[in-house]
């Protein structure tokens, strides 16, 4: 399957957010929320999944990443703005949204601070609040960018696209090539961004999520420890909790349940 076609938008203060869809078209909306560092374009491991689905996700690529213009300073709480605008371009009065990794975290924000709006909130390998206040820019981007060149020597030596992921050779496919890019290649703004915006207050609380929520967490997920999602069950209201045996991304029957979640008719 092709890179779906991308779409852009242009938000009040000017700067352009990039997205693209999946699934059909007649399923209910979904804003998806990318992990850290990642893009609005999904490896093939998910797309067959998505398309099965009965939802319409929107995938958009936060600022700083893929095209979307930086925001600096930003923080997890800003995607609310961000959220619904993309979800008033779409007509779309109410929508679910599904954040995994890095991507949880903006998910709850949604939820937290849109619960008129919000259907339901999935939540897979989230990471829970770690302040650490003297976290800086300066600091923070050489690391970034040595990870990021350890990934891409991956690569060039045959490697996969996700090291996290087994795979086929990423180095002689175009569309991996093009997801390397929009993640972190091109700039590395948008992982910068969002690390330094998870070492700061959120900007919401997620105890007041009052919409319904769930969290997946895997049983051998060595990027997001256990009590990640054990503390975001403990302080998010009535929260779902889910455990698949894997790693950090599930495979194609824990997607399914997440969609099928998602799409209960009575979240409609």
């Amino acid at each position: 399957m092709p890179l779906p076609a991308t779409s852009s938008f242009v938000t009040a203060d000017g700067r352009t957010l990039r997205y693209c869809f999946y699934g059909p078209e007649d399923g209910l909306p979904v804003i998806a929320h990318s992990g850290t560092p990642s893009s609005r374009w999904k490896r093939p491991s998910q797309l067959e999944t998505m398309e099965r689905s009965k939802l319409r996700l929107l995938y958009y690529d936060r600022p700083g990443y893929g095209g979307s213009t930086r925001q600096p300073g930003r923080t997890v709480a800003d995607a609310v703005a961000d959220t619904e605008a993309l979800a008033d371009a779409q007509g779309w009065s109410r929508f679910a949204v599904l954040g995994g990794s890095g991507g949880g975290p903006h998910a709850l924000a949604c939820a937290a601070l849109l619960p008129e709006r919000v259907l339901r909130c999935a939540v897979l390998s989230g990471i829970k609040p770690t302040l650490k206040p003297n976290v800086e820019e300066s600091s923070l981007r050489p690391s970034l960018a040595e990870n990021a060149a350890g990934v891409l020597a991956a690569v060039t030596a045959g490697g996969p696209e996700a090291p996290f992921e087994p795979g086929p050779p990423a180095r002689d496919n175009p569309d991996a090539l093009a997801r390397l890019r929009a993640t972190f290649t091109d700039s590395l703004d948008g992982w910068v961004d969002d690390t330094l915006a998870f070492a700061r207050p959120w900007g919401f609380d997620v105890e007041s999520i009052k919409v319904p929520a769930a969290v997946w967490r895997g049983t051998d997920d060595q990027a997001v420890p256990a009590d990640h999602a054990e503390w975001l069950l403990s302080h998010i209201p009535r929260a779902e909790g889910h455990v698949y045996t894997g790693g950090h991304l599930p495979g194609p029957g824990t997607w399914a349940e997440i969609y099928d979640w998602l799409a209960d008719p009575l979240s409609r």
